[in-house]
């Protein structure tokens, strides 16, 4: 007569075939391992058939690890320590697919070899991990913007005491240029002007970065914008020895954008990726590639070189202002903040992977349509045109009495009456007591500032606000983004040319 299991040892066995939870034990060697037990959904987890024999299934082999190296320190920890708790490695199915999973065992010494006989429960949190990974990357964005929205307030505020020197030393230059000048002052003349702008280009990158520059958006060819932007590096890229390949998607649809703002943001990224492959090897690979992901509505933009890569601990930093990895003198720590920006006010998410020693790729997700466009200034034109109507009369409101004077000399010059007055509350005094063809005014003065100074003015002469021309340093995302909407005034970003707002006075009185 044959002896009954246990009834303990019975229940163990069903557990151990019912359980939701992998039960693996067996023997661990440096290389190799055995499997004494695997329970049915171990199988399953790592994706093997239910009849396939529990000696074949080792999920602890060499070949079952991402990262070799994982495998040596997972088994010097239960080695040394005896057990693991919650321990996580990322292993290979047995399609070789990757995954994550928790281990929590207990070792001992099987034999003076080095091998230890491991008992231990796995589980699958590949999905846990995938929604951790998210949670991460969406604190990280929060983390960014955060930083952005305060750092950008503070540039904007700068920018601004900025813009209006600027746009005095521009008007002067301006005026001086059309003088009869000897050759000594004539470049003089020039090298302010040209500095000028450069000082300007500066302030736009901030602005830019602040998210509070004019932008002129239409709907535009990703692929067109990319072949522009490498036909302008094709000269470094061919002398550095920096091959580049293209993998642009044919019929893809176009993205509703600011061009030239995107060419920013590829040109950042490709003079990046180049300086990164030559500092680390003197030559380079780098692909650009685009395609079309219809699900999401979005045109995706990936390029990818093989540099160096960036370390782990430094990759949450990338996008923060000021941040470089790049010697002193050689980087200002703003060219991916500012395609941040850019690409965030676009509607749309720029992101990397990167692992050391294998290179970088970064990713740019625009939105096909559905942005609105902000409000833009008016066309720009770089000539200071035929002369003012004669008698003509234009206030200039603006709080900056070197900027004023600047302005209003520089109307007399073209003919115009000009008046002055520093802030709103003077000028609604100055158009009770005269009848001006055109007022130009600053948006942002004490007392009484530029918007204050159009509502009393459309109560007391509604006529006159089709006239009002404002200038501003700070306008896109704020308030007055939306007063120059709801108004339809006409307004221009400082520093402007002197045509420009020539041009503007002369539309204004058109009306």
């Amino acid at each position: 007569m044959t002896a009954s299991l246990d009834p303990r040892a019975e229940a163990f066995a069903r557990l151990f075939e019912a359980v939701h939870e992998a039960v693996y034990i067996g023997v661990l060697g440096p290389r190799q391992s055995t499997t004494l037990a695997a329970n049915p959904y171990l199988k399953l987890i790592f994706g093997y058939a239910a009849d396939v024999p529990e000696a074949e299934v080792r999920p602890f082999d060499e070949a079952r690890f991402v990262d070799p190296q994982a495998r040596t320190a997972f088994l010097e920890k239960l080695a040394t320590g005896g057990a693991v708790t919650d321990y996580l490695l990322r292993l290979r199915r047995s399609g070789n697919a990757p995954f994550w999973v928790e281990v929590t065992a207990r070792a001992d010494p099987a034999d003076a070899g080095g091998a230890i006989r491991v008992e231990a429960l796995i589980r699958d949190v590949s999905e846990r991990k995938k929604l951790d990974d998210q949670t991460r990357e969406l604190y990280q964005q929060l983390l960014q913007a955060e930083k952005m929205a305060a750092l950008g307030q503070t540039i904007s505020g700068v920018a601004h005491e900025l813009n209006n020197p600027l746009a005095t030393i521009l008007t002067w230059a301006e005026r001086l240029s059309t003088r009869s000048l000897d050759e000594v002052a004539r470049r003089g003349v020039d090298h302010i002007l040209h500095e000028s702008q450069r000082a300007a280009r500066i302030v736009r990158n901030l602005l830019t970065f602040a998210r509070k520059r004019q932008s002129t958006r239409s709907m535009v060819d990703l692929n067109q914008v990319i072949r522009e932007t490498l036909a302008l590096r094709a000269y470094e890229q061919q002398v550095a020895n920096i091959s580049v390949i293209e993998a642009l998607a044919s019929g893809l649809p176009p993205v509703f954008a600011d061009g030239h703002q995107i060419q920013q943001v590829l040109l950042n990224l490709v003079i990046n990726a180049e300086q990164a492959m030559l500092a680390s090897h003197g030559r380079g690979m780098l692909v650009v590639r685009t395609w079309h992901d219809a699900a999401a509505e979005s045109v995706m933009l990936e390029i990818a070189d093989d540099g160096p890569g960036i370390p782990d601990d430094l990759q949450p930093k990338i996008f923060d202002p000021f941040f470089t990895t790049k010697e002193v003198g050689k980087g200002t720590g703003l060219g991916l903040t500012v395609a941040y920006a850019i690409v965030e006010e676009h509607g749309g998410r720029i992101s990397l992977r990167s692992e050391p020693g294998t290179g970088t790729s970064f990713f740019i997700d625009l939105p096909v349509s559905g942005v609105r466009p902000p409000a833009t200034a008016p066309a720009k034109t770089s000539q200071i045109g035929p002369p003012a109507a004669a008698g003509a009369a234009v206030l200039v409101v603006e709080d900056e009495l070197a900027l004023a004077s600047a302005v209003a000399d520089a109307l007399v010059d073209a003919g115009y009456s000009a008046d002055r007055a520093s802030d709103g509350e003077e000028a609604l005094t100055r158009v009770a007591g005269r009848a001006y063809d055109v007022i130009v005014c600053d948006l942002k003065m004490p007392k009484v500032d530029g918007m204050a100074f159009f509502r009393a003015l459309a109560a007391t002469a509604p006529s006159l606000t089709r006239r009002v021309i404002f200038v501003t340093g700070d306008v896109i995302g704020t308030e007055a983004e939306r007063f120059l909407e709801e108004t339809g005034c006409r307004w221009l970003s400082k520093p402007f040319r002197l045509g420009d707002l020539l041009s503007a006075v002369r539309q204004s009185m058109g009306e």
